[in-house]
């Protein structure tokens, strides 16, 4: 987590969120109101915290990686704009009044998604441009996943493929790569990384073509490279561009 959200966690009242986040985090909940509910149980979560921050508690709702990265800093805005609770949003520093008469004061703390923690293991499979794409149809129709997925090899981004593989959804990931594969190389480099900075952390350094049979759930992160990309001593990386414009042999 970033130091700012350290900080906050040391000095809330309470804290809310999903039952495995917070006993991530539980030793550092001594003498705090604890909220902790289950999966798909998101807009309770938001409401809650939301409800104990206008009865006059801080309160910190715990996400994974970065709040704002397909986790509940949208929700929990989208919320107080339903209910018309006027909202000032904290860290803009001096000379921002908007939202000086707000009812609640919200702060959304930058983490680290699993994308960038992801990349750090891999090596530098991100230099360049790329796409992030959930498979999770929970939220959105599956049609329209497949139309981003087709939409993102076709232009040679970097894909990033969150949500890979659930017990309902099985074959998702087998079909993204299908429709991958229909603009780019069966080997491009492909990376796999489960539980980033946690226990039971893994890495895998597959292709295109090999991804389905990886071991992946919904703690994985999956990177797809571009054209450019290239795999070299267990590292995925995607170039930037220097070679083309500098020469990298002679410094």
């Amino acid at each position: 987590m970033s130091l700012r959200a350290g900080q906050v966690l040391e000095t809330v009242d309470a804290v809310v969120g999903y039952t495995t986040y917070v006993e991530l985090i539980r030793p550092l909940l001594a003498g705090k109101q604890v909220v902790a509910t289950g999966m798909r149980k998101e807009v309770e979560r938001a409401a809650r915290a939301i409800e104990l921050a206008a009865a006059g508690k801080s309160c910190a709702l715990v996400c994974s990686g970065d709040p704002g990265i397909y986790a509940l800093a949208g929700l929990v805005l989208e919320i107080c704009r339903r209910r018309e609770i006027k909202v000032r949003l904290a860290g803009r520093g001096p000379g921002s009044d908007r939202g000086a008469q707000a009812t609640l004061s919200i702060e959304v703390i930058p983490g680290i998604p699993a994308l960038a923690a992801g990349a750090a293991l891999l090596g530098a499979p991100l230099m360049h441009d790329f796409a992030a794409i959930s498979l999770s149809d929970l939220l959105t129709p599956w049609p329209l996943i497949e139309k981003r997925l087709a939409a993102a090899a076709s232009a040679d981004f970097v894909i990033v493929l969150y949500n890979p593989r659930s017990r309902r959804r099985r074959d998702r990931l087998e079909k993204a790569c299908r429709i991958i594969m229909e603009h780019r190389s069966p080997d491009t480099p492909a990376g796999v990384v489960t539980s980033a900075g946690r226990p039971h952390q893994s890495v895998l350094l597959t292709t295109l073509s090999g991804l389905p049979e990886a071991p992946v759930d919904m703690q994985t992160t999956v990177f797809v490279g571009n054209s450019q990309s290239w795999a070299w001593e267990g590292l995925m990386v995607t170039p930037r561009g220097y070679a083309a414009k500098y020469n990298l042999d002679k410094g």
